[in-house]
Parts: C-alpha cells; sequence; structure tokens
C-alpha cells in the first residue's frame, strides 16, 4: 500500500475511534518460530503506533530478530469494527518513564488521587523502558457495513457478477 492510501484508512472516523482505544493485539513471531499474539497497550501518535513494555521482555529478542508486526484493534459488539495494521517495530530503549506509557494506560479512569499513587508506583518499579514504535506499511478497516473482509468481499463480487 502507498503511504496516503495507508493514511486514507486510517483517518477515516470508524479508524479514529478504533485508534483511541486503550488496547491493541500485538502479533509477532517468536524466537522459536511460533506466532505470538499478546494485548497490549498503545497510543497512537497520527503516524506511529506507540507501545512500551519492559527492557526485559520475552518479545524484544524476537521482534530484534523479526520486526514484522501485525496489530488489531477492534470492538467487542456485532458487528464488530475491526482494524487491521501490519508494520515493523523498531524499538527504543529510554530511561525513566515513556510518556506513551503513561497516557495509554486507562489512567482517565482514575481519581486524581489514584493517578498520582499510580504514577509513583510505576515511576518506582522501572528504570527505563522499550519504546516498541510501529510505523504502519498496511492497513484495512472492516466496519462490515462499508468494508468486509476480502474473502466476503469476493464473494459479495462473485454473486454480483452472476446476477
Amino acid at each position: 500500500m502507498e503511504p496516503n492510501e495507508i493514511m486514507e484508512v486510517l483517518n477515516r472516523p470508524m479508524s479514529r475511534e478504533l485508534l483511541a482505544r486503550d488496547l491493541t493485539r500485538l502479533a509477532y513471531v517468536a524466537k522459536d518460530g511460533t506466532p505470538r499474539v499478546v494485548p497490549i497497550a498503545f497510543v497512537w501518535n497520527g503516524s506511529e503506533v506507540v507501545m512500551c513494555t519492559t527492557k526485559n521482555a520475552p518479545k524484544l529478542p524476537a521482534l530484534r530478530q523479526n520486526p514484522a508486526v501485525a496489530l488489531t484493534i477492534d470492538t467487542e459488539v456485532h458487528p464488530p469494527k475491526i482494524l487491521l495494521i501490519r508494520g515493523r517495530a523498531e524499538l527504543d530503549v529510554v530511561e525513566g518513564i515513556p510518556d506513551e506509557y503513561l497516557q495509554a494506560n486507562g489512567t482517565s479512569t482514575m481519581t486524581p488521587e489514584q493517578r498520582v499513587e499510580w504514577e509513583a508506583n510505576v515511576r518506582s518499579l522501572y528504570d527505563g523502558m522499550v519504546r516498541v514504535v510501529v510505523t504502519p506499511t498496511w492497513a484495512k478497516l472492516i466496519d462490515f457495513e462499508t468494508t468486509l473482509p476480502s474473502a466476503v468481499e469476493e464473494l459479495v463480487r462473485r454473486r454480483d457478477e452472476r446476477a
């Protein structure tokens, strides 16, 4: 996909809603060659998906070996709204706590007092983290109203050709 096509998908209103959610599912290939999918908090900064993890996370050696990843952000209602993103993970080791980690962890539901306590606990636990930054190289929005999974789109196309 061309960058302008990717941004057209990501700038759709439903995509923007999904990119404002708390969790994505990060898929990658583990060092043993088997697939992995992990839920992880994220922030969309307008051009990249940024996730933060501990410096000793098992996914990091795998991402260094094979940075190809896929992300899924979806809803829990029927019909689901699904945003699929593919890209390459770039790893950025940082000292302290990245701003994205503090933004991405559902802290909007905390009281100000809870937020202060949570942030103090986070800062006492981590001396640094790794930012996992994914720039989308492909994106698809499936809303089951205007867009469908590609296999279903093919069935619809064939049916319409026969009609």
